[in-house]
C-alpha cells in the first residue's frame, strides 16, 4: 500500500499532459529565443564552401567548359564537372521515382539553372565569385515547355541517355519524351456509364506548377574521415534514412560508416525529401579534399531548380442522372514532371495517390489513366502539404462537382450531400481501389452549413446578383463549398515503399529508473511539434508527465529505421509506432507491478499512471515505482529494464476528411478578391495537441490561400523561369492571410492504435479548391463554367473582360 494519499484522477490526469491537452510546443521556447540549431550553424575546423555554375538556358549542348580562371583565383580549391564524376560513376544518381538524375549537366543541360559545375573555395564569397569565372560554352535547342507538345512528332528529343528505353511505369513508352503510362479502374463499365448517363460533364481542369518554398532553403555539410573511412553528413533532410540508404548505394560507402544528422529544420512541405546534386557534390568534394564542405542554397535556386509540386493537366469528365446522382468518373491527367521523374510517390504509384479522385463521392465505377511527360523544367512533383498528388485529386473533384451542379442546376451542397459516402458504408471500397477505414461526411458538412448560415448566404448572394444586373454595384459575391477526403499515412508495405523499402516506421522508448524517458523515432520535424506531440501520447499510454519524456529524431546513429516525415504519416505511422512501444512496455510494467503487489498479472487493472489491485484501488504501484523496480528488483527471471522498440507497419492508410466554406467578394473592375468569411470543419480522428491542430490548420490555409489566388512557377517559352524571387512568386502575410474560423468533428480511425489519422496537409487538400469554387461561384449565373487558377487581379479582371463585364459597365455609365 502506498503511504501517501493518492490524487484525484483529474489531478493526475492534468499532470500527465497527454492526448487531449492543449499543451504548448516545448521545442519553440528554443526556435523563438533565436536557440535552435539549423544546419548553416554547424560549423566545422577547415570548411570549405560549395556553390554552382548553373544554366542560364533551358535547353543546350554543352560544347565545352573552361575551369581555368576559377582555379586560379585565391581560395578556390576545386571545380568538380561531369568529367570529373564519371569516372566514379556518380554523374548520374537515382530519384525516388526511379528515374536517373544528373548530378551535374553531362554533355547537355535540360532545364534553366541546371548545375553545370560545382566551385569549392575557402569562403562562400569567393566560392560565388569564381562561378562567374568558369566558362562554359553553349550551343543552343529547341525547347520544349508545353507538356501538349511533348509528344509530337517534331517534338524535341530531351533525355538522350534513356532514348532507347523502351519501357516505362506499367507499359511501354510512347514516345522518347514520354516517362509512364498508369491506370486505375474499370475503363469498360465507365464508357458505358457515360454512354446510359442522362446528363455529362467535361472540362481541362489544370492545378498550376508551384512550389513549397520553405523558409530555410536545402542545405548540406559533408565530412569524411579517411582513417575511419566514415562520413558525416548534416543536411535538411526529411527522410535522413532514406539518404543515408541512397549515400550508400552511391558512395560504395558501407552504410554502417555513414552518419547521417538532420537538425533543426526551417520547414520542408516535400521539398527536402529527395537528394539534390547539392548534397551528392558536397559528399564527393569532402572525400576529394579530404576537408568539410558546405552547400547552402539560395532563394533563386530553391525556387528554379530544387522540386516543384503539382503541375497536373486533368481532363475530367461526370457522368449523373437528372435527378443528381452519379453514376460515373472519368479522368486523364498529363503530367508535366520537367527533365527528371524525381517525384517523391510510392514506387508502384507513379501518380501518387492519385486514384483518390472518387473523393467523398460513392461513384458506382470510375476510370483514371495519368501520363507523365518530359519538359525543360525542372524535376519534382513533390507532396506538397499533401500525400503524394492527393491535392490535385481533390482539386479535380471539387470543381468537376460544382461544374456538374451548375449544369444540374442544383445548389452545389445539396449535390454534395446526395452522394456522399454513407457512415453506415464504411470500411468503404472505392471504384478505384481504397478502402477507407471511417467517416461521417453528411454530419460534418451539416455542421459547417449552419454554422455560417448558409441559406442565408445564398440570400444574400441573389440579392447581389440582381443588384449587379441593375447596375448598382460593380461587386460579385461568391461562395465555395467543399468537402474533402484525403488519404494519409503512407504506408502499408504493400501499397508502399521507397526505392524498394517498405514505408514503415519506428519508434524506441526506453524508461530510466528514475521514471523519465527518452524515446528517439524514425520521422523528423520540420516545424510540425513532435516532441510535443509524441510526448504527448507516450504520456498517456505510460502514465509519465510530459515534461519528464524527451524526443529525439534526425540522427541515424541512435534513431531505429523510420521512412521519415512528409505527407501527413507522422501520426498515422510513427505515432502508431510510439503506442505500440508504449504498450509492449506496459506489458512488462504490469508484470512487474503484480510481482511487487505479489498478485497474478490478471488481478490488476491501468489507472491513469498506476495499475492497481482489482477490487482494492488502494493497493497500487506507480510508473515510477515500477521503473525503479525494473532496475533492481523484476521478477525472477525477467531482463532488468524497462524499454522497448517497434517497427510499425500499418494494415490501411487513413482517411481524414473535413467541410469548407468560403465566401468572397469579387470587384470586377480591379480584379480583387477579397476574403470576407473561411470555415474549415476538420476531421483527423483523435486529437492529440487541439492547439498544434490548430496551428497546422492555420499554416495549411495561409498556404492554400497563396496557391489559389496568386503562386505560379512560370515559364516564357524559351524555358526562362520568370518567378524566382519572391518579388515574383506570391508569399502570403499577414497582411493578405484572411481570417480562418475553424471547427471540428472527430470520428477515430478504427485499425489505428489511438485513432488518429493526421491533418497536416488537410487544409491545403481542401483549402485550395475551396477558394477557387467560391471565386468560379461568382461568375457562374454569368455562365461561365471554369476559371483556371491562380484567381489573382489581373486573371480575374480578364474573365471579366472577357465577359463583357466592362463593356457592359460603360453601356451603363453611358
Amino acid at each position: 500500500m502506498n503511504d501517501m494519499a493518492i490524487p484525484s484522477a483529474n489531478e493526475r490526469a492534468e499532470k500527465l499532459q497527454g492526448m487531449g491537452c492543449k499543451r504548448k510546443r516545448v521545442e519553440d521556447i528554443r526556435f523563438t529565443q533565436g536557440r535552435g540549431n539549423y544546419v548553416d550553424d554547424v560549423k566545422l575546423p577547415g570548411m570549405l564552401f560549395g556553390d554552382f555554375v548553373r544554366s542560364p538556358f533551358a535547353h543546350a549542348r554543352i560544347k565545352s567548359i573552361d575551369t581555368s580562371r576559377a582555379k586560379a583565383l585565391p581560395g578556390v580549391v576545386a571545380v568538380l564537372t561531369a568529367a570529373d564524376l564519371k569516372p566514379l560513376n556518380l554523374h548520374y544518381m537515382p530519384t525516388l521515382a526511379g528515374d536517373v538524375q544528373a548530378v551535374l549537366a553531362d554533355e547537355k543541360v535540360l532545364f534553366q539553372n541546371q548545375e553545370v559545375a560545382f566551385v569549392i573555395a575557402t569562403d562562400r564569397y569567393i566560392a560565388a565569385d569564381a562561378i562567374e569565372l568558369v566558362q562554359v560554352e553553349y550551343d543552343q535547342l529547341p525547347v520544349l515547355v508545353d507538356p501538349f507538345k511533348s509528344m509530337d512528332p517534331d517534338a524535341p528529343l530531351l533525355r538522350e541517355d534513356i532514348k532507347d528505353k523502351m519501357d516505362g511505369a506499367h507499359g511501354p513508352r510512347k514516345h522518347y519524351n514520354h516517362i509512364f503510362t498508369w491506370e486505375v479502374g474499370d475503363q469498360t463499365a465507365t464508357d458505358v456509364a457515360f454512354e446510359n448517363a442522362e446528363v455529362t460533364i467535361k472540362e481541362l481542369i489544370t492545378y498550376h506548377r508551384v512550389h513549397p518554398s520553405p523558409l530555410e532553403t536545402c542545405q548540406c555539410l559533408a565530412s569524411f574521415d579517411k582513417i575511419k573511412g566514415e562520413l558525416t553528413v548534416w543536411g535538411t533532410f526529411q527522410a535522413p534514412h532514406v539518404v543515408r540508404t541512397v549515400v550508400s548505394l552511391l558512395s560504395k560507402i558501407p552504410e554502417h560508416k555513414i552518419h547521417v544528422i538532420a537538425p533543426d529544420i526551417g520547414g520542408g512541405f516535400g521539398n527536402k525529401v529527395g537528394v539534390y546534386p547539392g548534397y551528392v557534390c558536397s559528399i564527393v568534394a569532402s572525400i576529394v579534399t579530404g576537408l568539410p564542405v558546405k552547400w547552402v542554397e539560395d532563394r533563386v535556386e530553391n525556387l528554379s531548380s530544387t522540386s516543384f509540386a503539382r503541375d497536373y493537366h486533368m481532363t475530367t469528365e461526370i457522368a449523373a442522372t437528372k435527378d443528381g446522382r452519379v453514376t460515373g468518373l472519368r479522368v486523364h491527367v498529363l503530367a508535366d514532371h520537367g527533365a527528371f521523374d524525381a517525384c517523391a510517390d510510392p514506387m508502384k504509384w507513379p501518380a501518387g495517390f492519385f486514384n483518390i479522385v472518387t473523393g467523398s463521392y460513392d461513384f458506382p465505377v470510375a476510370h483514371c489513366a495519368v501520363d507523365g511527360v518530359y519538359t525543360n523544367k525542372a524535376s519534382g512533383g513533390v507532396a506538397y502539404r499533401c500525400s503524394f498528388r492527393v491535392t490535385e485529386a481533390a482539386y479535380c473533384i471539387e470543381r468537376a462537382m460544382d461544374i456538374m451542379a451548375q449544369k444540374l442546376g442544383m445548389d452545389p451542397a445539396e449535390f454534395r450531400m446526395r452522394n456522399f459516402i454513407k457512415r453506415e458504408q464504411f470500411p468503404y471500397h472505392s471504384a478505384l481501389g481504397w478502402e477507407y477505414d471511417s467517416g461521417d461526411y453528411h454530419t460534418a458538412m451539416q455542421k459547417v452549413l449552419d454554422a455560417v448560415g448558409y441559406k442565408q448566404l445564398r440570400e444574400e448572394q441573389k440579392a447581389k446578383q440582381e443588384a449587379f444586373r441593375r447596375g448598382e454595384t460593380r461587386e460579385l459575391m461568391g461562395i465555395g463549398v467543399i468537402h474533402f477526403t484525403e488519404i494519409v499515412g503512407a504506408g502499408p508495405s504493400r501499397n508502399c515503399d521507397i526505392l524498394g523499402i517498405a514505408m514503415f516506421d519506428s519508434a524506441e522508448i526506453r524508461i530510466h529508473p528514475t521514471g523519465s524517458i527518452i524515446a528517439r523515432l524514425g520521422t523528423k520535424s520540420q516545424g510540425q511539434g513532435h516532441e510535443t506531440t509524441y510526448g504527448q501520447i507516450i504520456a498517456t499510454e505510460l502514465g509519465i508527465p510530459s515534461e519528464l519524456i524527451t524526443i529525439e529524431e534526425g540522427n541515424t546513429d541512435t534513431a531505429p529505421y523510420g521512412l521519415g516525415t512528409y505527407g501527413s504519416r507522422s501520426t498515422p505511422v510513427s505515432g502508431a509506432a510510439t503506442a505500440v512501444a508504449a504498450r509492449k512496455i506496459k506489458a512488462k510494467a504490469q508484470m512487474i507491478a503484480a510481482h511487487l503487489l505479489e498478485v497474478h498479472d490478471d488481478d490488476l487493472e491501468w489507472d491513469i499512471d498506476r495499475f492497481r489491485v482489482k477490487g482494492n484501488p488502494e493497493r497500487s504501484k506507480t510508473m515510477t515505482e515500477i521503473a525503479w523496480a525494473a532496475y533492481n528488483s523484476p521478477p525472477p527471471g525477467m531482463e532488468p529494464g524497462l524499454e522497448a522498440v517497434s517497427y510499425y507497419d500499418p494494415p490501411n492508410m487513413t482517411y481524414p476528411f473535413g467541410a469548407y466554406i468560403c465566401v468572397c467578394d469579387v470587384d470586377v473592375d480591379t480584379g480583387e478578391v477579397k476574403i470576407r468569411r473561411f470555415y474549415a470543419l476538420d476531421d483527423c480522428g483523435t486529437r492529440i495537441n487541439p492547439m498544434i491542430i490548430e496551428g497546422q490548420i492555420h499554416g495549411g490555409l495561409t498556404e492554400a490561400f497563396g496557391i489559389a489566388m496568386g503562386q505560379e512557377i512560370a515559364y516564357d517559352e524559351d524555358g526562362n523561369v520568370l518567378t524566382a524571387s519572391f518579388q515574383d512568386y506570391f508569399i502570403p502575410t499577414s497582411v493578405e492571410t484572411p481570417h480562418w474560423e475553424t471547427d471540428w468533428t472527430t470520428t477515430p480511425s478504427p485499425h489505428h492504435p489511438i485513432g488518429a489519422k493526421g491533418v497536416g496537409e488537410s487544409p491545403n487538400v481542401g483549402g485550395v479548391p475551396c477558394f477557387s469554387n467560391a471565386v468560379n461561384d461568382a461568375f457562374k449565373f454569368l455562365g461561365s463554367t471554369h476559371i483556371q487558377m491562380p484567381h489573382d487581379a489581373w486573371r480575374i479582371w480578364t474573365v471579366a473582360e472577357k465577359l463583357g463585364l466592362h463593356a457592359e459597365a460603360t453601356v451603363a455609365a453611358e
